[in-house]
C-alpha cells in the first residue's frame, strides 16, 4: 500500500530557482513529447510505444539537463496518455463509448510541469535528501545535485518516488511511500455485547453468548498482587 506526504517548500531562493529550471524543462519536454506524437499519429496513424519517445529525445537539451530518470518518467508520462487515448478510440469504433475522445493537446507556453525522481535515483545526506540534475546541467551551470530536508516522520527505505509540483506559484514536494497495511482483525457478526451503563455499576456487559461483565466506576481498579 502506498501513501502521499506533501510538504510545501518554503522561502529558499535558490531551491526555487533551481525547482523553476527544472519544472519549465518538464514543461518544454512534455511538449515536444506531444507534438512527436500527435505528429505520428496523425500522418501515418501509428502509436507511439512506451519506450519510442526517450530514443527520439535523449540527445535534446531538455532531456539531458534533467537527471536521465526523472527525463524518461516525463516522456513515459506522453506515452502513458496517447495509450489511453488509442484504447478509448478503439472502444469508440466498438460502440462503448458515446462521445468520441480526444487526442492529448498541448500544455499551454510558458508554464512549468510536474518532475518526479524513483527512489533509486536519490541518496540521503544526514538528514537531507540529494536529488541529482543531468550533465548538461552540470556543465551549464556547474551544479550536479540540490538538496531538501528528508520528513522526520518518514523513512528513507521507504521512500518509493519523489515528484516536485508546481501549483499556484508554489512548490510542493511529494513523498510517496510504502505504508504498513495494517490488517483489521475478522469480526464475528453473530456475537453481540449488550453494555448499559448504570448508576452503581459504570458498565454492566452481557453478550449473546452468555457470558457477562461488570466494571464497577465507584471503586478504583485492585492492583495486580494485592487482595
Amino acid at each position: 500500500m502506498y501513501s502521499c506526504q506533501q510538504v510545501l517548500v518554503g522561502k529558499n531562493p535558490e531551491l526555487i530557482a533551481i525547482l523553476t529550471f527544472l519544472c519549465e524543462q518538464s514543461h518544454k519536454l512534455t511538449n515536444m513529447g506531444i507534438y512527436y506524437a500527435r505528429q505520428l499519429y496523425f500522418k501515418s496513424q501509428k502509436s507511439i510505444g512506451k519506450y519510442n519517445l526517450e530514443k527520439v529525445y535523449k540527445k535534446n537539451n531538455h532531456y539531458k539537463v534533467l537527471h536521465s530518470q526523472a527525463a524518461q518518467q516525463i516522456l513515459r508520462t506522453v506515452a502513458e496518455s496517447f495509450r489511453s487515448y488509442y484504447g478509448l478510440v478503439k472502444a469508440y469504433s466498438e460502440g462503448k463509448i458515446e462521445h468520441r475522445p480526444r487526442i492529448p493537446n498541448y500544455r499551454k507556453k510558458g508554464g512549468m510541469a510536474t518532475v518526479s525522481y524513483p527512489t533509486h535515483a536519490l541518496k540521503l545526506k544526514g538528514n537531507q535528501i540529494r536529488v541529482p540534475l543531468g550533465n548538461t546541467c552540470k556543465r551549464w551551470f556547474g551544479l550536479d545535485c540540490f538538496l531538501i530536508p528528508m520528513p522526520t516522520n518518514l523513512e528513507f527505505s521507504s521512500l518509493k518516488e519523489l515528484r516536485i509540483l508546481p501549483r499556484n506559484k508554489c512548490f510542493t514536494q511529494e513523498f510517496v511511500y510504502e505504508k504498513e497495511v495494517v490488517v483489521k482483525p475478522q469480526l464475528n457478526q453473530d456475537n453481540v455485547l449488550g453494555i448499559d451503563h448504570g448508576l452503581n455499576n459504570w458498565l454492566t456487559c452481557v453478550s449473546n453468548l452468555g457470558t457477562s461483565l461488570i466494571v464497577d466506576g465507584k471503586h478504583p481498579p485492585i492492583p495486580p498482587g494485592r487482595n
